[in-house]
């Protein structure tokens, strides 16, 4: 039996369902959000990829990525967090208690690979 609301016939709005956000689509949300977060990114490194646990209107995120060296390797990762946490609230409507960063790989930026050719 469902609740009819006013004269027009429509269907109460706590009972019209619920909107569910798949595990893989708030994963894409915080692998684009953690690529806008690095300022720049490692010229060979792979994208960032993220994976995603999400229970009721939580979810938890790991990303993994890869960075340029030399760079401050602690900022950039509590960037990566802040940002994830801010555009999955905004896109997905969940809350994100914690944001897991793996750094997998570092890559020598061009600086730093033509300093290490004058000191050999």
């Amino acid at each position: 039996m469902t609740a009819l609301s006013g004269e027009n016939g429509r269907i109460a709005a706590g009972e019209r369902g619920e909107t569910r956000i798949a595990d893989r689509v708030v994963a894409k949300i915080a692998a684009q959000a953690a690529k806008e977060a690095i300022d720049e990114p490692a010229p060979e490194g792979a994208a960032p990829r993220a994976t995603v646990t999400v229970h009721r209107d939580t979810a938890r995120v790991r990303v993994s990525l890869e960075l340029g060296y030399p760079c401050d390797i602690g900022r950039r990762c509590g960037a990566v967090r802040r940002r994830v946490a801010e555009r999955v609230k905004a896109l997905a409507g969940m809350e994100v208690p914690e944001v897991a960063v793996q750094v997998e790989r570092l890559h020598p930026t061009g600086a730093s690979i033509a300093a290490q050719g004058r000191i050999r």
